[in-house]
């Protein structure tokens, strides 16, 4: 099993990685496949429109969640990792006046959003609980091509067939790369880390490496990305958009912490709300549409750069090369849970989304503080633990409450976790597998109406007013 740092932090827009960015990558993909001459529906004609319809929670929260636009996006050829988020709704409008798409090679289509693009309440889609079909059509209305996706978290997608292990995604040219450290689960990670003598980072460096030479200049622009999202999320105000009327607060708090400053008006507890305000400056950018990066998911997305500049600002002797590792750490935690349980807030709640982001920041933070493997595995599990259960209800559909202020707790968190793990000698109770484990099975039997649909939890427990 490999997941490169790279496919756990994408940068993409807000506000939400398997609900934005996973519609807009299929809308990409299924482009591609017209373009290289996908095969057609037998007796069709000459291309002529698209069409589109969404399932499961993809429907239930995908106004909130911008999925429509999303897909119209991505249908213009838009991809969510170059695209300027500050042109997106002039883009969609102009689709809306038109009912015409016009992506590169392919000419202009019909696409009338209204009519075209269906949000379908009945039951999901059989694979995942997000699910998309997207359609071509000829010039009579004939069926011309189709696929169906899933968008399985994070910003990953596959079809149908990819899902059901019936196909393969198209392999790059050249042979597979052998990774060194091939680790599947905590436990063989730990022993391969004991047998060569290197730590999680330089392992997972190492199976970076094999995939196409030096990950360095990769892991800067993530880092890059993410504080650059702080940064700005620290200096905008205003109400966000969606209906609810929350209000930025990020830089309000941030202006208060600065002004304190060496005025001695502090609590030892205050460090709390410099974390949080990292957090939040990051999930109020996201909620806006922002540009932000996977971590391992939009929705969790503030939880990995918090923890980040708390060791860049806050801790004493942090070298910023030393992120490098703690996003390696970070990503090879986060490739463990999504490869054995899931990343997705719809198929098991907010314990796989800020739950894994907290488990994978409180590991990347260890590690930079001088822990040894087994301490590192150790405050991940810690960290996931105490979000077991954690349901995704957020309100309206929007990525707004809880989430924002669930993602300055969950940094919080990270941090208590890597502390208490830093404190110990990595010997622990619960092995971080079968906490994993122990997530995957919590969320199987959780209610679907806790599962990112709006239809439970604060959702529908709203003031009246």
């Amino acid at each position: 099993m490999f997941l490169s740092v790279f496919d756990i932090f994408k940068i993409g827009i807000g506000p939400s990685s398997s609900h934005t960015i996973g519609p807009m990558v299929a809308a990409a993909r299924f482009l591609d496949d017209l373009r290289g001459g996908a095969e057609k529906i037998p007796g069709a004609g000459r291309l002529c429109a698209l069409g589109a319809s969404l399932h499961g929670s993809l429907a239930f929260t995908g106004k909130g969640h911008a999925t429509d636009r999303a897909v119209v996006l991505g249908l213009i050829g838009l991809r969510p990792d170059t695209m300027d988020p500050d042109q997106a709704e002039a883009l969609e409008a102009e689709v809306q006046a038109t009912g015409r798409v016009r992506p590169e090679g392919l000419g202009e289509l019909r696409f009338d959003p209204r009519t075209d693009l269906v949000f379908d309440y009945g039951p999901s889609l059989p694979g995942h609980p997000n699910g998309l079909v997207l359609k071509a059509f000829d010039q009579a209305g004939n069926l011309y091509h189709q696929q169906t996706y899933y968008s399985i978290g994070g910003g990953f997608v596959q079809t149908a067939a990819e899902l059901e292990g019936t196909t393969t995604p198209k392999p790059g040219t050249g042979p597979l790369p052998v990774h060194p450290f091939p680790f599947t689960t905590a436990a063989e990670m730990l022993a391969m880390g004991r047998a060569s003598g290197k730590t999680i980072a330089e392992m997972k460096r190492a199976n970076e490496d094999a995939s196409g030479g030096n990950p360095n200049a990769g892991l800067d622009r993530i880092w890059d990305a993410m504080d650059s999202c702080i940064a700005r999320g620290l200096t905008q105000e205003g109400i966000l958009p969606g209906g609810l009327k929350v209000k930025r607060r990020a830089k309000g708090i941030h202006d208060k912490l600065m002004a304190e400053r060496g005025r001695n008006m502090g609590h030892p507890h205050q460090i709390n709300d410099w974390m949080s305000v990292y957090a939040m400056a990051v999930n109020e950018e996201n909620a806006a549409g922002g540009r932000v990066v996977t971590s391992p998911t939009n929705g969790a997305a503030g939880v990995v750069p918090a923890v980040g500049r708390y060791y860049l600002d806050h801790c004493m002797g942090a070298k910023r090369e030393r992120l490098r590792d703690y996003l390696l750490v970070a990503a090879a935690i986060g490739g463990l849970i999504k490869h054995n349980a899931s990343i997705s807030g719809a198929e098991v709640g907010c314990q796989g989304e800020v739950g894994s982001a907290a488990a994978m920041a409180a590991a990347g933070l260890c590690a930079v503080l001088g822990g040894t493997n087994e301490q590192v595995e150790n405050a991940a599990e810690i960290a996931l633990e105490h979000h077991l259960g954690m349901t995704c209800d957020p309100a309206a559909g929007l990525v707004q409450v809880p989430c924002i202020e669930r993602n300055a707790l969950g940094a919080i968190k990270a941090v208590s976790a890597a502390s208490l793990a830093l404190r110990g000698s990595g010997d622990h109770f619960m092995p971080l597998d079968n906490c994993i484990r122990v997530m995957l099975e919590t969320g199987r039997d959780m209610s679907v109406k806790y599962k990112e649909t709006s239809r439970g939890g604060i959702a529908v427990n709203l003031p009246e007013c």
